[in-house]
Formats: C-alpha cells, sequence, structure tokens
C-alpha cells in the first residue's frame, strides 16, 4: 500500500518521498507499482519523481515533510517502534497517520508525546488508491477535532479521495463488514454446493456490485491477507457472535496449504491455462474450464431496479433464490447489528461500501428498497424524506455537499430531443446528453443547434447523463444511410455537426467529461472553450477503425493542437488518426494531443461538474490559434510512418489509403475552415467505398473492429 498512495499523490503533483528498510527496497516498490497492469501512475514517467531512501539514513525527509504517512508492516510492535523514532523528527504543524485495515489505532499512540497524540489519525486507503476513491479515517479520543477537520478537508479537496469518519473498533467499518460479506458469501457457496461462477453470477452486478463477484474478488484480495484479517477480527471481537462466518472455508483452506492465494500467485479460485480460465471446483478441488451459468432468474429480473429485484429473487425458488435466502437476509441482519458499535451513522456505513467496495448502495439502503418486513427486521426507515436515521433511531438532515453534486442534483428547466438543459447556478446552464452511451445522433445535433442559435445560453457546461461522456457519433446512422445511398443526408448530418462545433465555443462553455469522449465526442467536446476531463477518461479519434476519417472537424483540431511541434507534430497527429489510438487515461490524453495546457484533469472523481463550473464562470468563447504554415517533407514523412506500420502488421493497404484522406487536410488545408471542408468531402467519400461500409457493419453487428 505504501507506494500505492505514493503512486496516488505524485499523480496528483505533491512532492513524496518513499522510505523503505533501504533504498533499493523503496526503488523496488516503486519499479512493481509502475509495472502493474494497470499500472498505479496515470504516466509512467511520473515514477521518476518519487524520491527514495532509506530509514536508518533519511530521515531529514521526515522532518520536512507536511505530512508523515506511516505505511509499513501490519504489526503493532513494529509501528510503535517506528513511531518513537519518528515522534522527535514530526513538525509540529505536520501531520502523521498510520496506515492500516484494522489495527487499534490508539494503541499507536502509547508512550508518544502529547503533540504526537493530538494531531495522529489513522487512514485506511483501499487498493489500487488510482481507482478506489474512498478514505476511512480514524481519529483517536485524544486527536484534535480540529485535526480531523482540517485533514477531512484536505483529502477533499487536495488529495482527490472521498473520507468517511468511523470509529476505532476492529475492521473499522470496510473490513469488519466487508470482509465478513466476503467469507460468508463462500461458506454459503460450499453448503448449497454451488459452482463459483453461479455464484459470482449472482453476486456481481445482479447484486448491485462489480463484475468481479465474490470469488473473483477473493483472488483480487488475496487469500492470505483474507485470513490475515479475518483472524486479527475473531481475536478482537470476542463479544460479537457473527464472527463464527470468518473461520477458514474447507476450499480456502485447501487452496492456501497449496500456496495458491489468488491474482499475487496467478492462482486462486480462478486461474489462468493458456488463453482461457479454468475454475476451481469447491467439492472436488480441482480446476474445470470456465462455464457460462444458466441461471434465468437473473435474465428475468436484471432489468427491475434494484429493491424489486432482490425483492422478487428472494422468493425465487431456483438456486438463485436458496443462495440469496441464505446470504443477502443475513449479510443484512449483521449490518444492523453491529452499526452502532463501528459507524456514526448509517450514510457512512453505505458509503463505505460503495466506495471502497464498489457497491451501487450499501446495506441500510438496500433494506429500505427491498423491505425491513421482506427481512424479518424490525426497523423504521433509514432514509426518509432527506433525513437518515442515527444510531438512536432518530432522523437528522445531512449537511449539504454542494461540491460533490451530480448531474441529477441539478433542476431541469427545459429538455429538447436528445438532451437535458439543467441550472447550475449563478448563470451557468448544463447541457446534458440524454441518449444513451452518449451517442450523438442527427437529432440530437439540430435541437441543440436550434438551441444554440436561440440565444437562451448564456455560459454553459456540456456533460452526459449515460454511463459515459460519448462513445462518438452514431454508426448505426451512417451504416444505413450507406445501405440506401442517401450520401446527401450523411453530407448535410456531417455540416450540421460542423456547423455545431463552431457554435458551441462561440459562448463561454466547458466539457465535462468522463469514461469515453472518443470520435464526435471528443470533437464536440473540442468545439468548447474548454475540456474538464475525469482522470481515468479515454479520449481519441477511432475512425478509422470503421473506414473513417474524423469528420466534425477532428482533424483541423489536432492540427492546430500539434502544429506547435512542427513536421513532427503533423506526423503523429496523422499517426493518432490512423491507428485510432486512444489515451489510457487523461494526463496521457494531454501527452497525445487530444489536452491543450488549459484543459484541467478533475482527478477528484466526484468534483468534476464543481470544477467544470467554476471552469465556465471564468470562460470566455473558443478563439482558436492561427493556422500556421508547417515546413519540411510532411508528406514523405505521414508516406515513411504508413510503410513502417504496414510492415509491423498493424496497418493495411486500406489504412493507408483512408489515412491519405487525412494526410490531405493535414498537408493541403490552407486555414482551419478550409481543413473542416475537406474533412467533410473525405468522409462522404469514404462511405462510397465498399471497403469503409463493410468495416462499418462489422462494427455494428460486432462491436469489434474489421482491419480488411
Amino acid at each position: 500500500m505504501g507506494s500505492g498512495i505514493a503512486a496516488h499523490l505524485a499523480n496528483l503533483g505533491f512532492d513524496v518521498t518513499l522510505l523503505e528498510q533501504t533504498r533499493e527496497m523503496a526503488e523496488e516498490k516503486l519499479a512493481q507499482a509502475a509495472s502493474l497492469r494497470p499500472p498505479h501512475f496515470y504516466l509512467s514517467g511520473t515514477s521518476k519523481t518519487i524520491r527514495t531512501g532509506s530509514i536508518a539514513d533519511d530521515l531529514d525527509a521526515v522532518e520536512q515533510a507536511d505530512w508523515v504517512c506511516e505505511a509499513i508492516i501490519e504489526k503493532l510492535d513494529a509501528k510503535q517502534a517506528l513511531f518513537e523514532t519518528l515522534d522527535p523528527l514530526i513538525r509540529k504543524d505536520a501531520l502523521i497517520s498510520t496506515n492500516t485495515s484494522g489495527l487499534q489505532i490508539s494503541l499507536l499512540t502509547e508512550g508518544r508525546s502529547d503533540e504526537f497524540r493530538r494531531k495522529f489519525l489513522g487512514t485506511h486507503f483501499f487498493n489500487p488508491p488510482r481507482y478506489l476513491k474512498l478514505l476511512e479515517l480514524i481519529p483517536t479520543s485524544e486527536t484534535d477535532p480540529a485535526v480531523v477537520e482540517a485533514t477531512t478537508k484536505f483529502f477533499h479537496d487536495k488529495a482527490a479521495r472521498r473520507v468517511v469518519v468511523v470509529k476505532d473498533t476492529p475492521g473499522f467499518i470496510a473490513n469488519r463488514y466487508g470482509m465478513w460479506s466476503m467469507f460468508h458469501a463462500i461458506h454459503v457457496a460450499e453448503k448449497l454446493r454451488l459452482s463459483i461462477e453461479q455464484v459470482d453470477a449472482i453476486t456481481g452486478p445482479f447484486l448491485g456490485r462489480p463484475k468481479s463477484g465474490s470469488f473473483r474478488l477473493n483472488d483480487l484480495v488475496g487469500l492470505d491477507i483474507m485470513q490475515d484479517i479475518a483472524q486479527n477480527l475473531i481475536e478482537r471481537c470476542p463479544h460479537d457472535p457473527g464472527t463464527k462466518q470468518l473461520e477458514t472455508p474447507k476450499s480456502m483452506e485447501y487452496l492456501m496449504e497449496k500456496g495458491w492465494i489468488g491474482n499475487k500467485t496467478r492462482q486462486g479460485y480462478y486461474k489462468k491455462e493458456g488463453n482461457q480460465f479454468v475454475a476451481f471446483d469447491l467439492e472436488r478441488h480441482t480446476y474445470n474450464e470456465v462455464q457460462d451459468p444458466e441461471l434465468t432468474t437473473l435474465k428475468e429480473l436484471e432489468r427491475l431496479p434494484l429493491g424489486e429485484r432482490l425483492k422478487a429473487a428472494l422468493q425465487d425458488r431456483s438456486e438463485v433464490g436458496e443462495f440469496l435466502r441464505l446470504y443477502l437476509k443475513p449479510a443484512l441482519q449483521y449490518a444492523v447489528s453491529i452499526k452502532e458499535e463501528v459507524s456514526h451513522n448509517v450514510r457512512d456505513f453505505d458509503r463505505v461500501m460503495q466506495w471502497g467496495f464498489g457497491w451501487q448502495e450499501g446495506p441500510f439502503a438496500i433494506i429500505d428498497a427491498i423491505g425491513a418486513e421482506n427481512l424479518d427486521l424490525d426497523t423504521k426507515p433509514f432514509y426518509q424524506a432527506g433525513q437518515i436515521q442515527d444510531n438512536v433511531g432518530t432522523y437528522f438532515t445531512p449537511k449539504p455537499e454542494p461540491e460533490f453534486s451530480v448531474i441529477t442534483d441539478y433542476p431541469i428547466v427545459d429538455q429538447q430531443p436528445g438532451f437535458n438543459v439543467r441550472d447550475m447556478g449563478d448563470g451557468v446552464e448544463a447541457i446534458a446528453i440524454t441518449n444513451k452511451m452518449g451517442v450523438i445522433d442527427p437529432t440530437l445535433v439540430r435541437s441543440l443547434l436550434a438551441y444554440l442559435e436561440s440565444g437562451k445560453l448564456g455560459r454553459i457546461v456540456l456533460t452526459s447523463e449515460a454511463k459515459v461522456f460519448s462513445a462518438g457519433f452514431d454508426l448505426k446512422f451512417f451504416n444505413s444511410a450507406v445501405e440506401a445511398e442517401q450520401f446527401d443526408e450523411i453530407e448535410s448530418a456531417i455540416a450540421d455537426f460542423q456547423k455545431l462545433n463552431t457554435m458551441i465555443g462561440s459562448i463561454p462553455s466547458v466539457a465535462a467529461v468522463w469514461g469515453f469522449c472518443i470520435g464526435g465526442g471528443f470533437e464536440l467536446a473540442a468545439g468548447c472553450s474548454l475540456i474538464a476531463a475525469h482522470p481515468e477518461t479515454q479520449i481519441g479519434l477511432p475512425e478509422a477503425l470503421v473506414g473513417l476519417v474524423p469528420g466534425g472537424a477532428g482533424i483541423g483540431v489536432m492540427r492546430l493542437r500539434m502544429q506547435s511541434n512542427g513536421t513532427k507534430g503533423i506526423v503523429e497527429a496523422a499517426k493518432l488518426i490512423a491507428t485510432g489510438g486512444l489515451s489510457a487515461n487523461a494526463d496521457d490524453a494531454r501527452k497525445m494531443g487530444f489536452l491543450r495546457d488549459e484543459d484541467i484533469t478533475v482527478y477528484h472523481p466526484d468534483r468534476l461538474l464543481t470544477e467544470a463550473k467554476k471552469l465556465a464562470l471564468a470562460a470566455n468563447a473558443l478563439v482558436r490559434p492561427a493556422w500556421q504554415e508547417v515546413g519540411g517533407p510532411i508528406k514523405g514523412m505521414i508516406d515513411q510512418m504508413q510503410k513502417e506500420l504496414i510492415t509491423g502488421g498493424s496497418f493495411s493497404e486500406y489504412d493507408a489509403q483512408i489515412n491519405d484522406k487525412v494526410k490531405n487536410v493535414l498537408t493541403g488545408a490552407t486555414s482551419f475552415n478550409d481543413a473542416v471542408e475537406r474533412e467533410r468531402h473525405a468522409f462522404v467519400e469514404l462511405c462510397k467505398e465498399g471497403r469503409s461500409h463493410a468495416r462499418m457493419k462489422h462494427m455494428v453487428d460486432t462491436g469489434k473492429p474489421l482491419r480488411n
């Protein structure tokens, strides 16, 4: 975890020093963090910004630090010994914390100075920190409340975390309940003699949880880590009869005896053999080819809202209902039994499971959705009319958190085909695309053009109400139009889209993007004054993969963005478009040229709209840079680039023909308007090509690119 936390903070631009027993060990940990797939770092070079050293020789770094974050082995005596060394070195105004998944925080302050005890906290980061936003913050009874408040603000404002302040109890909330749930699922699976594929299908998205389900999650966490946490909880919670579920299941015991502890050993409940995965048989203790479980109940109920489908599934007479009656009901009952001991209120408990484990809803929201009476629970609703039930059964109104607003928090003031208009306050309105996957189609383009032309908008944030910002322009429209030979309609649609991209930048506008921002989605975002991107956003122009070129000013935009790098920049733009490459994340997109220096990465995953609104309030209308002539043998260099791609086997002759049209725009256009005109003609010409149509149709039919 130490290297993961260091990587997270370095990604955000903090000045980080990583100390280990030796400098070599610290460097090895950073190398491991960089080599993971996906890596802890957004950019490979970021690991080089972290200084390394040894605890024995480089403690001067502690004296200079604003925050000392200890993350050594989970052993009480080892941590206490280190703090004895660190205590006199830490600045009076610096923060000191221990990162632990379950040790009692108050025990770590024994023998420490009053100043140390006043500002000492536990932090429980979740692995990997790059992706999991939760931070359990654990003060002791001696921690100054002002330190807790200031630390929470620091993590919210600067360190891209969502903080839940929890009680200093064994395992806190996450491991006390989350680990219990993980062990409980294994015990129930063994009792019912279900396959791990069946259980993962039930406990994945159907239950409102990640696709990893139960057993893939076990492998990810590591069976050794699971057992260590479970044994710690059993020892420290003798008062809790529920800890019986933390006893090691038979299948887990067998795997651990073999040393097959999960992803770290490339073998656990699942393992990969060649190009296929095999699954562990809980009864026979053998591996078999992974089977797609036939669970009709899941298919019949999966489209219902979470509470409705779980309520129905609990009444089901198949193995799905049988599993949920033995797993889900006791799990929700257990949450009720420990809530007062581990959490300050049920929302904190729910948030830990949502933000740390990726659950759609926490256990108390699920109880409300199913109905306590259907779970043999005698309790009032935990959430009611905007209020939350506290641990003594009364309701309180939570403090507003406008900085973490989601799009649905803003009221709708107008609805148009393909988008909603929402009032963000202070004269800023959100244009929120409502099409599935944020897909752009001619109807959306025309309605948005008309709305912009009406002059109703002052400052805008362009965003989406879909699962991603935008997966691009609707390929089905082009495929159908090509089949009907309606090429005039295609040209008209592209002309309207190009007009929209010019028009949206004529007013102060910010695109708030996340997930996918590709193809036409990127072109529309690039038409805005600025872009605010979630760090994990994939950005790119993949049109060549479907036999086309960017048609919504994408080539012209990339020409302007790359021209400052001269000939090399133009050739790189041609290669990006030719290969349809996507960025791995927002910082990578900036390195590739899709984002400019003035565009921002919003590292806090829940502050995207807040930061986009701030940008919109300060933004001006888009002024594109002047079109510059770039000398040198650009055409020949692009041709050479294409030959190298063909020789390498990643490019076909037809790819080269497509990219020749990109080359014509990049090297032949004399202005941005000329580039846009050339783009449109090239796009329509390719729609008339049989091989391009074959690519479009293949993508529509299979969801995969065709390299013909």
